[in-house]
């Protein structure tokens, strides 16, 4: 089993991507969405949010990183995906599976899957312009409005050249609401070659192991679960016991650490309280302090908090 901690934009930054190969056995992390419109775009977007670029695109821990890019022309998308890979990117994934309103309306992410042509010669044009050694994956959802367009979107990816494909097993309207639909990821794994990897609702080794029963994956993309439960992937791969609370607090005090020296602390506050949200999926205790810092907005402030007894 392959286990790949999944992007989501505005969460699992260079730094999260950092503390959790740390303590999971990931073998992959992909990164949030550069977006692409008409522009070559510069490096410095690249290093931004991939600062990974500079130790061989690995996280400290040595876990690969793949760049993915997000957009609907093919021609900049390669152009795009050569610049990465002229940076040191050791492969691109190809965003189809975003539902937010604003990338939707700018015919990004989801919003493309109700063209499986336009998949094709995205997928075609990137396969194109990216070194034949390195790997193009994509990730998509199981169609827009209906659970409907996935095996015809599968196979034009496929015909197009991707090496492998992520499949969150709900559609575009479904948004996050549970159930994840499993089963139907199996005729996408049966009619391809490629490696498909399942991703949606996994928050523990029982869901985990219902993902690949039903889909038929041997492999698992962790997005949420993994931000809920952080030692999640050890605990699948290594049979771990799930983090206790006073580890997940020093865990806390960890990251804070790291994000006030890396970003200076601007985006802090967001950023604890977000990471917080998730982890009250799992930890009651997170959701008293969720309420003890939810009105501070000074990273001191929140800092002290946490490191206050329970």
């Amino acid at each position: 089993m392959r286990l790949i901690l999944a992007p989501m934009e505005g969460v699992l930054d260079h730094l999260m991507r950092d503390l959790l190969t740390r303590l999971n056995p990931f073998d992959l992390c992909v990164t949030e969405f550069v977006r692409v419109v008409d522009m070559r775009l510069p490096p410095r977007v690249f290093y931004r949010l991939c600062p990974e670029l500079h130790q061989g695109c690995r996280t400290p821990a040595g876990t690969p990183v793949r760049i993915q890019l997000l957009g609907q022309d093919p021609d900049w998308l390669a152009e795009n995906a050569a610049q990465a890979c002229r940076l040191g990117a050791g492969g691109i994934d190809l965003n189809f599976g975003c539902p937010a309103k604003t990338v939707n309306k700018h015919r990004g992410g989801a919003a493309l899957l109700g063209d499986s042509e336009q998949l094709y010669r995205i997928a075609r044009a990137v396969r194109a312009a990216v070194p034949a050694e390195l790997p193009v994956s994509a990730k998509i959802r199981l169609g827009q409005d209906e659970r409907d367009s996935y095996l015809q979107n599968s196979l034009a990816l496929a015909e197009g050249g991707i090496t492998e494909l992520a499949v969150h097993a709900r559609s575009k309207r479904d948004g996050y609401r549970p159930p994840a639909y499993w089963s139907l990821v199996r005729d996408i794994r049966r009619a391809l070659t490629i490696p498909v990897v399942v991703n949606g609702e996994i928050w523990n080794a029982g869901q985990a192991a219902q993902a690949r029963e039903d889909s038929g994956c041997a492999d698992l993309m962790l997005g949420r679960g993994a931000l809920a439960l952080p030692n999640l992937g050890a605990t699948l791969v290594r049979d771990e016991a799930p983090m206790a609370w006073p580890q997940v607090v020093a865990l806390l005090l960890a990251y804070s650490d790291m994000e006030i020296a890396g970003d200076k602390g601007l985006y802090y506050p967001n950023r604890i309280k977000q990471w917080l949200s998730y982890l009250r999926l799992h930890y009651a205790e997170a959701q008293a302090l969720f309420a003890r810092i939810r009105t501070l907005g000074q990273t001191a402030d929140i800092r002290r908090r946490l490191a206050e007894p329970a």
